[in-house]
């Protein structure tokens, strides 16, 4: 889930919000309405609710090498990420380490 230019775009304008414990390399912020889509057909793989802000945190499995990441605040604005699994599993021990995240069952 790359795009082939960067005109005008930053190296950090892709990060997650601060209340996520972690940043990942090569993180792609998709649209609402591409995220949305993607998220509609795909498994849901973990999902967690920050303590303090009561932002959401969804993984979802979208191909074989891939997750989208999508952060819901507490009013329901949606935003989505991509990146890749292999990035995600080696971050994800600071998310399940982390007091202020709790994983949803």
């Amino acid at each position: 889930m790359s795009t082939h230019g960067t005109r005008g775009v930053s190296a950090d304008s892709s990060h997650l919000p601060d209340a996520v414990p972690f940043c990942l390399p090569a993180l792609s912020r998709l649209s609402w309405e591409l995220g949305s889509r993607v998220v509609a057909d795909a498994e849901l793989l973990d999902e967690w609710e920050h303590a303090a802000s009561g932002r959401t945190l969804g993984v979802y499995d979208v191909t074989d090498h891939t997750v989208v990441l999508g952060v819901r605040t507490p009013v329901g604005r949606e935003r989505f990420f991509g990146a890749t699994k292999e990035d995600f599993a080696e971050k994800r021990p600071l998310l399940s380490d982390a007091d202020d995240w709790l994983q949803r069952e």
